[in-house]
């Protein structure tokens, strides 16, 4: 009885071993299969990546070679480069669009004289005290001062509880306007189109000086300026006499040696992006040009001097 009680358990025990076995099997089966998985994710993911990065990569690339592609084509033309215009380029598989305008279309903070900073406000809507007083803000923020002078600019910073005193320099970008205490957010906002800090000029091109600059310079009327806004449109008429409508002072036919560059691309994979460049043309250097701000919608750069 014995020994057939265990001759018949041993069956039994082997049927036991098989499915512990095939149970051991399926577990490591399904391990691999979640491994397969991870590994295919961790693929496909990278060749997402790869593929974002290298055309991340080309629209740089495009982008770059625009900007030597107009700085080439105004250094070229010496002093016959033009103030302003557009140029299309295929460059490998990719395209570019670029916009260039001279940096004399703005109002330069640091340059202007207060009737061309109050002009620009008027034209924009402010009331001509509001604006008298805030382009004396504007050239008060900018103006040198002998050390340990009692400043009233400095007074008046003091007493509005600021925790910083005026710059007494150069305003070195535009958005430093909105640190010059007494001028309203909402005509900062407004003004910021319109102005540069890279043209080092007292005037202002009346060729491509958009129509809000155009109506601040001073003695300008809506007549004048409608008249000059139809002459400079009109290829049969001298650009000279457009200097007639605007008066002298604050006008000019000039271009600064800084340009606004707007650049548009499309890579090889159809991605389109765009950037904002400011540069300088130099001369009797190795470098044809110097960066002084870029904007680019690929990084979201802030567009600060370089």
């Amino acid at each position: 009885m014995t020994l057939m009680a265990i001759t018949r358990r041993r069956p039994s025990a082997a049927g036991g071993t098989r499915g512990f076995i095939v149970v051991a099997v399926l577990w490591m089966l399904a391990a691999l299969a979640a491994l397969v998985l991870i590994y295919l994710t961790y693929v496909t993911n990278t060749a997402v990546t790869v593929a974002a990065n290298t055309d991340h990569v080309q629209a740089d690339a495009l982008v770059n070679s625009a900007v030597e592609l107009a700085a080439y084509q105004l250094t070229a033309k010496g002093e016959a480069r033009p103030t302003s215009g557009t140029f299309d380029a295929r460059i490998g598989a990719g395209r570019v669009s670029v916009t260039f305008r001279s940096e004399a279309a703005r109002i330069d903070l640091n340059a202007a004289p207060k009737g061309l900073l109050s002009g620009l406000m008027i034209g924009l809507g402010i009331s001509e005290t509001d604006a008298a007083r805030y382009a004396d803000r504007i050239i008060a923020w900018r103006a040198s001062i002998e050390a340990g002078s009692d400043d009233p600019e400095n007074s008046y910073y003091r007493t509005l509880g600021s925790a910083y005193l005026p710059r007494h320099a150069p305003f070195p970008h535009v958005d430093e306007l909105w640190l010059v205490r007494g001028i309203p957010p909402a005509v900062i906002e407004r003004m910021l189109p319109f102005v540069t800090v890279f043209s080092n000029m007292r005037t202002v091109n009346l060729l491509d000086a958009a129509p809000q600059v155009l109506a601040g310079l001073p003695g300008m009327t809506p007549e004048a300026l409608q008249q000059l806004l139809r002459d400079r449109a009109d290829p049969n008429v001298n650009p000279r006499s457009l200097l007639g409508i605007a008066g002298a002072g604050s006008a000019t036919l000039e271009g600064s040696k800084a340009y606004r560059l707007t650049v548009a691309v499309e890579s090889a994979l159809r991605r389109r992006s765009s950037a904002e460049i400011v540069i300088l043309l130099l001369e009797g250097t190795d470098e044809p040009y110097r960066v002084l701000s870029w904007h680019n919608d690929l990084d979201g750069s802030a567009g600060k001097p370089l």
